[in-house]
């Protein structure tokens, strides 16, 4: 099977996958890194590695019909920014490895909710490419379990894995999978998460939080501190009573700031 690539470092492990299990690349569709959702250093360096041509544009038509005169049969897609044209006068096969278990979680970016909304299992998908984002036949999935103990950046690792183990199901009987692809009906798509998601209110219980401290990660979440807005990438809290205002400053050491919040302390450790 001859394919294009379209993603980050977020997929590496499955790009590597296809390639063990005989496919052939042709070339290599990413974006401009720009923030911490589109690092794509090491997936550009094993393209070069194996002299595969790299985009960084938008696909469009036109590159499809450029991969179609190479030979190409397959775009596989995971973690790319950009609607992909209509390919079907191209291409013989589109799929996509959607980081969620589809039809619950269609999105741009669905890992935050997943732990936001407490799910105790997750997945990714594996879908035909539609004009719709998500929707399209599902060839195969792979679950697992996920706890109270799961970050933003365990749960990216879990995914990797997991995008890993199916990728080479799909590999090695894509024709049956391709054809009975089974269609998901009614589905449920959470928006890219935004400010207020990742902000911080003192107000707050400790245990939310935490969850959002968890969800966000390297993403960072957001409070506001003595009427400055502060970005934090890292932090704890745990539950004490006291006789606090919330969001009052009770303790600094070093570069670490405890204020209280509504039953129990948050510590920022790392933070500008």
């Amino acid at each position: 099977m001859h394919f294009a690539f379209a993603g980050c470092d977020r997929n590496l492990k499955l790009f590597e996958i296809l390639i063990q299990a005989g496919w052939q690349p042709v070339k290599l569709f990413s974006v401009p890194e720009n923030n911490l959702l589109s690092v794509n250093k090491a997936l550009l360096a094993l393209a070069q590695q194996k002299k595969i041509p790299i985009q960084l544009s938008r696909i469009i038509p036109h590159d499809l019909e450029e991969l179609k005169e190479m030979g190409c049969d397959a775009l596989v897609v995971g973690s790319y920014n950009w609607r992909i044209p209509d390919w079907r006068n191209s291409l013989p096969f589109a799929i996509n490895f959607h980081p969620a278990p589809l039809p619950l979680g269609r999105g741009p970016y669905p890992m935050v909710n997943a732990i936001l909304n407490g799910y105790s299992r997750w997945g990714v998908t594996c879908h035909k490419i539609e004009r719709e984002f998500d929707t399209g036949a599902i060839l195969d999935s792979e679950m697992f379990d996920i706890d109270d103990h799961d970050t933003h950046e365990s749960l990216n690792i879990k995914l990797q894995m997991a995008s890993g183990r199916l990728g080479l199901r799909i590999a090695l009987d894509f024709d049956h999978l391709w054809k009975s692809a089974k269609p998901q009906g009614e589905g449920e798509y959470w928006p890219l998460f935004n400010e207020e998601d990742r902000t911080i209110h003192f107000d707050q219980s400790i245990v939310e939080i935490k969850r959002q401290l968890r969800a966000l990660g390297h993403l960072e979440c957001i409070a506001h501190v003595n009427q400055q807005r502060i970005r934090i990438k890292a932090g704890f809290a745990w539950t004490e009573s006291h006789a606090y205002h919330c969001g009052q400053v009770v303790h600094a050491n070093g570069s670490t700031i405890v204020i209280a919040c509504q039953d129990g302390y948050f510590a920022m450790n790392e933070w500008s």
